[in-house]
């Protein structure tokens, strides 16, 4: 029984431009004529049943996000799904909770459903695995996170330098003992973000002959409330605690924030930065500084790059890089201030 590998092989094309041909696909005139002689040369016919469901399932696609209740990965998926709708897509939304295990049984629910593709924000950059769905050839986008050795389309934030921002905000601000609590090492986004805050007070501790950057004043904890509440308490409790922190993600600030309260103190005389903005950022006494992230962007740019695979489109594997924009806020307007307006 002839079977579509047979077809593409004889055509000289790859078995996913054969199913485009039949199923309604972008492809060009040439191609398209070739496959449909091949096949008929030959005897391949279509199962009409099995070609019903896939066009059904071709009008799905998977977001795989490590953490629905982050206000960043929210606004992603909205911008995911009004992108998506844009070419009568709908959107499958599953949480992996930054769990590997989990995220490996999405992924192979998506390759067994034949989705139309699948965009993905990788639990680890070393442990996940996207060679379920490329070794099928599906149309895959990384957004905000890339698995090593991933070959896919990116959309990135250049995260190292939003954390590069942060640090010399703080020093400008008249900060010098300054903390960072970061992500959960081995997250691209957690070592970017700290990789910009190594950098610039390094150079800052150089020029001013202040020594090392003292390893205590780096914490790891897991992109959740608690986790930046427990790291905040560790920092207070050091024998010169910091004078300002900078938050690698919003979840975490929260619970600094909740740290430093229970401590009788609050910002500005620590400083607390936050990468990642929120609706209530500038709610709160005293508002926030913050590192914003284009995170609608990354959704809506990430769909882009996935509808272009799914329609055929051959081309080069890109990366798309968005830039973060500093905010700066009350919350960092030095360890001298009571409030006011800031200053940078």
């Amino acid at each position: 029984m002839t079977t579509i590998n047979d077809v593409a092989r004889a055509a000289g094309v790859s078995p996913a431009t054969v199913s485009r041909v039949f199923n309604g696909g972008r492809v060009t005139a040439e191609r398209a004529e070739r496959v449909r002689k091949t096949a008929a040369e030959l005897g391949f016919s279509p199962n009409r049943v099995a070609r019903s469901l896939r066009m059904q399932r071709a009008s799905v696609i998977g977001l795989i996000i490590p953490d629905i209740e982050n206000p960043f990965f929210t606004s992603l998926a909205r911008g995911v799904e009004d992108a998506a709708q844009q070419t009568n897509l709908s959107v499958v939304l599953c949480n992996t909770d930054e769990d590997v295990d989990k995220e490996r049984r999405y992924l192979e629910i998506a390759a067994a459903e034949q989705m139309a593709g699948v965009i993905v924000a990788a639990a680890s950059r070393n442990r996940t695995d996207l060679s379920v769905l490329e070794g099928r050839g599906m149309p895959v986008v990384a957004v905000d996170r890339r698995p090593r050795g991933a070959s896919v389309d990116a959309v990135m934030v250049d995260n190292q330098h939003g954390g590069e921002e942060a640090t010399a905000h703080l020093l400008r601000s008249g900060y010098r003992r300054i903390a960072c609590i970061a992500g959960p090492e081995g997250a691209s986004t957690s070592d970017d973000r700290l990789a910009g805050y190594r950098a610039v007070m390094r150079d800052h501790l150089r020029e001013t002959d202040g020594g090392a950057l003292p390893p205590e004043y780096v914490r790891h904890a897991d992109f959740r409330v608690e986790g930046g509440r427990s790291a905040m308490r560790d920092l207070l409790a050091l024998p010169a605690p910091p004078d300002a922190v900078f938050v690698a993600n919003n979840l975490m600030t929260v619970g600094a924030l909740q740290a430093l309260r229970e401590a009788g103190t609050e910002p500005p005389r620590t400083g607390v930065l936050s990468f990642g903005d929120v609706p209530w950022a500038s709610l709160v006494r005293p508002p926030l500084s913050t590192v914003q992230l284009p995170s609608y962007d990354l959704g809506w740019t990430a769909a882009g790059l996935l509808q272009e695979r799914i329609a055929g489109t051959e081309r080069p594997l890109q990366t798309v890089v968005l830039r973060t924009a500093l905010q700066v806020r009350e919350s960092t307007s030095g360890p001298g201030a009571q409030g006011g307006a800031a200053r940078d």
